[in-house]
């Protein structure tokens, strides 16, 4: 007999998009120019080469600040998000949505972030979204700082490197906290947090040509201390601005195996992961693990961080922990006589018990319950998968519809793999499949790495009428939230 799922009665079903990558209108009402305004469309680079798919140099910077091509640079034009939120809103409200998880941009704030007054279109904008949310039954799941910085602030404050950008930040926070205070409850400060040292530029705007070789691992380091500070601090207003509002970390969880139980792969693969959990644990116990201390000494890495500083991690940390799943790795001490694949700017050793997709992203729900049970004995907090999917080269057939079966498989394993982890005791807040709405990838501005429940009808070149049109898996996941994780089928 099939077994049949039970979610709590308040399980948050949604979908997530990031600004970024959607919005578009990227020069429009004021917007200033951020980081992701700089990522090239690469169609060059092999799906299976993550070392390709991202990097920047102050080049690419200087080209990018000269040009207005929106083609070139995919963020720029996105999908349309900007000037089709309510279309896009309502087929999330028609799925059944109870929440959607975005992301504010600070350029459309604070359009170079040092403003003294913020840009009343962006706020304006932001507030009619939420508001169209609100109409729809959807809860908004707000992130803070989701690879948007303002590109001034990278070239003119070394990106989070100055500690001036942590007051600059909070100023921001507490505009949109006030402004927000009756339309968004649950919010995330930084995204992927851990993701510093894979892109430094899109995380903190550190572009490593401007910095000697030797000291780039402290700059970096530095960098996200900075961030750790300013995630405090933002929790401590959130709270004083909006009571009862919840704020949470957002943990990119590469879940890593060793490859066999030689006590050498045992070791290094709880190597790789502790540094993996390192960003949530200070976001959530209020303190460096002394792994990292150690680390530091032996390395000689200063970083510099005040009694004050440690004082505000201790006394301000997070509600809840929320991450994204997409793949699971694999440690080996004999990792470079092996196949590797990679996922999310990551690499690893092959796991020859699972699948790989098209762009080499291996699949295993079963690891998202793994996760959740580990992270939930280590944390005691509320977890939120607020990224997971599956990339595909969706096909639209000549009736017009778009049978993503292979998308609805996917998505109803890592279901089932939740419910398993609930079976367990694991307190799950929600569930946001990444890209519920076609856009543009991340790290190749592609359009044709497809995740949506929603087809967009633009190509990786950006040409396109940007008409949207509902997949077969839009259908089955409107059933699956309307019986609460019970029909999978």
């Amino acid at each position: 007999m099939e077994k049949k799922y039970i979610f709590p009665k308040d399980f948050l079903w949604g979908g997530a998009l990031a600004a970024n990558q959607c919005e578009g209108a990227w020069d429009e009402d004021g917007k200033g120019m951020s980081v992701a305004d700089c990522s090239t469309y690469k169609p060059k680079v092999d799906p299976k080469d993550y070392k390709g798919q991202h990097g920047i140099t102050s080049e690419d910077i200087e080209n990018a600040m000269n040009s207005d091509d929106i083609y070139l640079y995919g963020k720029r034009h996105g999908n349309d998000f900007y000037h089709r939120y309510k279309e896009d809103i309502g087929l999330c409200g028609e799925m059944g949505f109870k929440v959607l998880r975005v992301s504010i941009q600070w350029t459309r704030i604070y359009p170079n972030g040092i403003e003294e007054n913020p840009n009343e279109a962006g706020l304006a904008f932001y507030e009619d979204m939420f508001a169209e949310m609100r109409k729809q039954g959807i809860e908004p799941l707000v992130t803070l700082h989701h690879y948007e910085m303002p590109l001034f602030l990278s070239n003119e404050f070394d990106g989070w490197y100055k500690k001036e950008v942590i007051d600059l930040f909070i100023k921001f926070c507490k505009t949109v906290f006030t402004r927000y205070k009756g339309l968004v409850k649950y919010w995330l400060t930084f995204n992927e947090i851990d993701s510093v040292f894979r892109h430094p530029f899109t995380t903190i705007g550190i572009v490593n040509d401007r910095y000697p070789e030797d000291k780039l691992e402290e700059i970096i380091y530095q960098s996200v201390h900075n961030q750790f500070v300013a995630s405090s601090l933002a929790t401590k207003y959130l709270r004083e601005i909006i009571p009862g509002a919840q704020m949470g970390c957002m943990l990119t969880r590469t879940l890593t195996y060793p490859e066999n139980c030689n006590p050498k792969n045992m070791m290094l693969a709880l190597k790789v992961n502790r540094e993996n959990f390192f960003y949530a644990d200070v976001q959530t116990f209020g303190e460096y693990p002394q792994h990292i201390l150690n680390y530091w000494k032996k390395n000689n890495i200063q970083i510099e961080m005040s009694e004050e500083e440690k004082e505000i991690l201790k006394n301000y940390t997070v509600d809840f922990v929320s991450f994204s799943y997409y793949m699971t790795m694999v440690a080996s001490i004999d990792a470079g006589k092996r196949e590797k694949v990679s996922g999310n700017l990551t690499a690893g050793v092959k796991n020859p018990y699972l699948d790989t997709t098209e762009w080499n992203w291996q699949i295993d729900p079963m690891g998202l319950q793994y996760s959740l049970i580990e992270m939930y004995d280590r944390y005691r907090k509320p977890l939120f998968i607020v990224e997971n999917g599956i990339g595909n080269r969706d096909t639209v057939e000549t009736d017009g519809s778009i049978i993503d079966d292979y998308r609805i498989d996917y998505f109803r394993d890592h279901i089932k793999a939740i419910g398993d982890a609930i079976d367990e005791g694991v307190e799950v807040m929600g569930y946001t499949p990444w890209g519920c709405i076609d856009l543009v990838s991340m790290s190749t501005c592609q359009m044709s790495k497809r995740y949506g429940f929603v087809y967009v009808d633009v190509d990786d070149e950006g040409h396109g009428s940007y008409e949207r049109r509902k997949k077969k898996s839009f259908h089955w996941y409107q059933q699956v939230i309307a019986t609460n994780g019970v029909d999978l089928d």
